[in-house]
């Protein structure tokens, strides 16, 4: 290191050329608000000297000729899961897009297959050009509602911290309801973490309510649905990630919170995309292309997307372009369009034009097989009544409402698309229970057949959404046999499939042929009705009983306003 450092120092003082030299550059300096020309010399993995334009050399060149260099993006909350592509993988579709570290959550798989997962997720992530930080999952479960693969307590995730470094701290407390409770198991947790970075999850929570959540040691929250409830949380001492997920669109709605005087409180989050809109839109670039069209000053939106995430997780060595910075750098030819041309990762270009750079490496080692079903007969329900209650899906959002629906005459309570009422069911997974809930959604508009995946937030377990009770078993039951995917199906028959044999949420596949897997099932779906986006996406949220209003589990349905179960029947 002695050796490294020296070398640093003698580039520094121009006794000798850098192994590589952006030339030429405007330098969007995030420390001062500025924009400056210049060179910059990297040395190893980290930035030697920030000089004059012509004032530096090196071994390897990257003329700039008059672009932009920002730091490298960090993206402040993600599950890799989601993207439904091994570790790998998913740096291979977001370094390109100028992500060079991400803070993630690891959290579903954790659902799955608890610390041994985890575990997994680090060696996946070894090595990578993406520097893959992680928080400990905090809920897992996220509630006592529902039934997952795997219970982590507060010894589990205190163990994870002190094993590996590249844990930070205690990821999203989702269970709000039972830390305003009180509760002694997610106290604990939080107790453990005390003085440490602990994430938060708080949708809608304002008020007192507000000041006992960040009173339980909590420092930040992605779930902002307005500017209102954003700058209450600002002004308390939160530090606010404006998201714009697949399912969760909310960042235009939380940006007027954003102002001169209190930007540095601000950071991004893409916490859940699909591959495809990874590949496509992008990752924190994409948020900060929104952010500078809806009229945030470029400067300002890329600190949020660079040093401000940076210093929330105290990561000291990264986040600006600066002497002994880690050399992260992105180089852009439009302030007010930021497309990357060129990604530097650790000192080295690892994408060029939107291309990969090396890459692809497949991930360490498989996983245990997750798919451990007592399977029913039939997904049919008993009629208990002539009305229900159903969750009103609202496409782009992770909140529901409770919607109140009567049934088509008959003996059972069978779904009705002629007033999109499917039959929603959670199927458990993981234990063999034999636990299946029951319910209703509407908005998705499905006319026929069914849509099953093994993407259930955050237990996931196989959750379908149907028009047909006997195409709802069929789907389940090939979602299954896939070792955990996405399926359509109709008319009794498979019509469509997105193998995740990894734990259920994964494959080890480039992403782009899981996008176009994706893209074919969704397009099935549309044919069958469906009027949602990203389908899979919302249906796996359905099963979050921590977002309001009503949700579903395999325990049954969730009235999370009351985060309680309840009938489905009026």
């Amino acid at each position: 290191m002695t050796d490294v450092l020296a070398r640093r120092i003698r580039v520094a003082r121009g006794a000798e050329p850098a192994d590589l030299v952006v030339r030429g550059a405007r330098v969007v300096d995030v420390l001062t608000q500025q924009v400056r020309e210049g060179d910059v010399a990297v040395v190893g993995s980290a930035i030697a000297a920030v000089g004059a334009v012509g004032s530096l050399s090196g071994a390897e060149v990257v003329e700039a000729r008059g672009r932009y260099l920002a730091p490298g993006f960090i993206d402040a909350h993600v599950h890799i899961e989601s993207s439904m592509v091994a570790p790998g993988r998913f740096a291979d579709a977001v370094l390109p897009h100028g992500t060079t570290t991400i803070v993630s959550d690891p959290h579903e798989i954790a659902n799955v297959l608890g610390v041994a997962g985890i575990e997994w997720m680090l060696r996946a992530s070894e090595g990578l050009d993406l520097s893959v930080l992680m928080m400990a999952p905090a809920c897992v479960p996220a509630s006592p509602l529902e039934t997952s693969g795997a219970r982590l307590l507060a010894d589990d995730l205190v163990g994870l911290a002190a094993r590996h470094e590249r844990v930070l701290g205690l990821a999203e407390m989702m269970n709000y309801p039972g830390v305003l409770a009180a509760d002694p198991v997610e106290l604990a947790k939080l107790a453990a973490f005390s003085g440490s970075l602990v994430d938060g999850h708080a949708p809608g929570v304002v008020g007192d309510e507000l000041q006992a959540y960040l009173g339980a040691g909590v420092v930040s929250d992605h779930e902002c649905l307005t500017a209102d409830e954003a700058l209450e949380k600002v002004a308390h001492g939160m530090m606010v990630f404006l998201r714009e997920a697949t399912n969760a669109r909310n960042l235009l709605d939380v940006l007027p919170a954003v102002s001169a005087g209190n930007a540095r409180r601000f950071a991004f989050c893409t916490d859940d995309r699909v591959p495809g809109e990874l590949l496509d839109d992008g990752s924190i670039d994409a948020l900060v292309r929104m952010a500078v069209g809806a009229g945030l000053d470029p400067i300002v939106a890329i600190t949020l997307a660079t040093l401000n995430a940076a210093e929330h997780y105290g990561l000291r060595d990264r986040g600006a372009v600066a002497p002994g910075r880690r050399a992260d750098l992105v180089l852009f030819s439009d302030l007010g369009d930021i497309r990357p041309d060129v990604v530097i990762a650790g000192g080295r270009v690892v994408a060029r034009e939107g291309v990969r750079v090396g890459g692809g490496g497949a991930a360490p080692d498989t996983l245990p097989p997750t798919m451990n079903v007592a399977w029913r007969d039939s997904l049919a329900l008993a009629r208990g009544g002539d009305r229900v209650k159903a969750i009103g899906l609202i496409e782009d959002q992770l909140i529901t409402t409770a919607e109140i629906a009567s049934l088509a005459p008959g003996s059972s309570a069978g779904p009705d698309p002629s007033q999109d009422l499917l039959r929603l069911s959670v199927i458990e997974r993981h234990h063999a229970t034999g636990n299946v809930g029951s319910g209703f959604v509407q908005g998705f508009g499905l006319r026929a057949g069914a849509l099953a995946s093994s993407v259930a937030h955050d237990s996931h377990n196989i959750v379908v959404a149907a028009a047909d009770d006997h195409d709802a078993l069929v789907a389940a039951r090939a979602a299954a046999e896939l070792g955990g995917g996405l399926v359509v199906a109709s008319g009794g028959e498979v019509r469509a499939t997105v193998p995740l044999p990894l734990a259920g949420l994964m494959a080890d596949r480039p992403p782009r042929e899981i996008a176009d897997q994706l893209a074919n099932a969704e397009g099935v779906a549309r044919e069958l009705g469906c009027k949602v986006g990203a389908p899979f996406m919302a249906l796996s949220f359905l099963a979050l009983p921590v977002i309001p209003s009503l949700k579903l589990t395999d325990q049954g349905l969730v009235d999370v306003d009351t985060f309680a179960l309840t009938d489905v029947f009026l």
